[in-house]
């Protein structure tokens, strides 16, 4: 009875085009940011933190990278583990190189060479496409982590072959570390939650404009798209521009935020991109909510199992993992073949039938 349009009139252009059209949408979503941003800082844990917040929402900015890309521009990827390893050793050379810079500035910095380096990776989308263009960038996810791994610059000569953050503030005049052993749980949860929150509204409105629409013109037919005017260089780059950006913001915060070290093999290896992909596959292509509802599929689906089968049943903890693998493999079947949009398009349904309700049509 409360999702309703009825008595939500829309007097000028700007309140027509707004992202929520719903009152009921709008009210959800500030209460989303209240709740994220002032009351859980307050009642966070370092489990919670850990465990499912804080990679969430680096997992979040990540699918929402690969998404501009696949979902939105139709340029399939398998290199953002590639991609999130050349944000996490730029960041890591910024900081041990500059120690006065803030976190912030690092973060971004980090997010620009990865652009710069995706543009490079995407300039044989201009010949190539679908199956073609998916081995090219899976030859560069295995390139990047073989030029991390074995050009000893990278990771400053370390003996062990490791890269690990060092202590940093949040920003200049905020002299609160977001990064190394000191690093409070809230800290760290906030600054992941201040880029999360500006990357998707910005993700969000691009996706609306005239940049979005090149991208899914070039996605639906590129050809028809060329005949109409859109560029398919201009459009094809800036796509994996804004991508690769996204995905090197998530690879910095993935080793500097979350993890505090990383070997590239481990943390950027190829089950790194995969990751990525089967997050935007469940929760949708071309859809930010999907990129968001993949991540906390994915991030919470172990986290669930482990307590249900492990803690509740004493199954072994192995034969749990094989579990997670069974669902994760039976999943992407299902929404390949049934509904290739995701839970995204579960939730528009389920959306579509609160407005209808109580009647049937």
């Amino acid at each position: 009875m409360f999702y309703r349009e009825a008595g939500d009139f829309k007097t000028s252009y700007s309140e027509d085009s707004q992202t929520f059209p719903i009152l009921f949408d709008r009210y959800r979503y500030y209460f989303v940011l209240v709740v994220g941003a002032l009351v859980i800082p307050f009642v966070l844990n370092d489990y919670w933190a850990n465990s499912i917040l804080i990679p969430f929402l680096i997992y979040a900015i990540a699918a929402i990278g690969l998404n501009i890309l696949t979902g939105y521009c139709g340029q399939v990827s398998l290199g953002t583990g590639g991609f999130m390893a050349v944000g996490a050793y730029t960041s890591y050379k910024l900081m041990t190189a500059f120690p006065g810079l803030d976190m912030i500035s690092v973060t971004l910095l980090s997010g620009v060479m990865t652009a710069m380096v995706g543009v490079a990776f995407g300039l044989p989308s201009l010949r190539i496409k679908g199956f073609y263009l998916a081995v090219a960038t899976l030859a560069a996810q295995f390139f990047l982590v073989w030029l991390f791994n074995k050009v000893p610059w990278f990771y400053n000569y370390s003996a062990s072959g490791q890269i690990s953050a060092p202590e940093r503030d949040f920003f200049y005049f905020i002299n609160v570390p977001v990064t190394g052993p000191n690093a409070e749980s809230w800290a760290k949860y906030l600054f992941c939650f201040l880029f999360v929150f500006v990357l998707a509204w910005v993700a969000r409105n691009l996706t609306r404009g005239s940049v979005g629409r090149q991208w899914m013109a070039i996605r639906d037919m590129d050809i028809a798209a060329e005949i109409i005017g859109v560029n398919p260089l201009k459009a094809k780059l800036t796509a994996f521009a804004v991508s690769s950006f996204y995905v090197g913001i998530a690879g910095a915060l993935l080793f500097t935020v979350y993890l505090g070290a990383a070997e590239v093999g481990e943390a950027y290896g190829i089950t790194k991109s995969f990751l990525v992909l089967f997050m935007i596959i469940i929760g949708g292509l071309g859809s930010i909510f999907g990129s968001f509802a993949g991540a906390a599929f994915m991030v919470l689906l172990p986290v669930v199992l482990k307590v249900l089968l492990v803690d509740t049943f004493g199954m072994d903890t192995a034969l749990s993992a094989h579990f997670q693998f069974v669902i994760v493999g039976g999943l992407i079947m299902f929404f390949l073949i049934v509904e290739p949009h995701g839970l995204a398009r579960l939730w528009a349904l389920a959306k579509e039938k609160l407005r209808l309700w109580p009647f049937p049509h």
